[in-house]
């Protein structure tokens, strides 16, 4: 059997590809994991306060891994925990968390910002409507394949984040 990758379609996978670990690189100079970085990554754009949840459908990252880390960042006192409705855990920085935030991964936000900011606003759109029109068609195409539950984990996680933050046309980090 032979499959073909179009030219496009691989310069694609390459490039989300470096951008990931543009992204992995930044956490092993910071000398912390994805995971870390996420959740750190997270509060910055959800806000101090937010719950697990909201950071695992942010990052798309499992519940498990999320919360792992979370559990050893509370450990180390760079975050603290406070229950909410039900089981729901609010996640707050720490002043450690804070000033680590603020030292580690506000210059990562500021150099975004300086990446969007020499891009002109209809490149952003530009980027931001293909990039979606991508990833909605990759969902058809692999739920008829598959029929898999993942994909409308997935795409449920999208949806929460949408509604909550969207909604508000909150993007507090561009």
């Amino acid at each position: 059997m032979t499959l073909h990758l179009s030219q496009k379609q691989n310069e694609y996978n390459r490039l989300n590809k470096a951008i990931s670990e543009v992204y992995h690189e930044i956490g092993v100079q910071l000398g912390i994991s994805d995971s870390v970085f996420d959740i750190f990554y997270a509060i910055i754009a959800l806000g101090d306060g937010c719950c697990q949840k909201d950071i695992c459908d942010y990052a798309f990252t499992s519940k498990q891994t999320i919360h792992s880390a979370i559990h050893k960042l509370e450990k180390d006192g760079y975050l603290y925990l406070k229950s909410g409705k039900g089981r729901e855990q609010h996640i707050f920085l720490t002043p450690k968390g804070e000033r680590f935030a603020e030292e580690k991964i506000a210059p990562i936000v500021a150099a975004e910002n300086k990446v969007c900011s020499q891009m002109q606003e209809s490149e952003l759109d530009t980027l931001l409507l293909l990039t979606q029109k991508y990833l909605d068609c990759l969902r058809v195409q692999t739920k008829e394949l598959y029929r898999s539950k993942t994909t409308d984990i997935n795409k449920e996680k999208e949806h929460h984040y949408e509604n909550k933050y969207k909604s508000k046309n909150e993007n507090p980090i561009i």
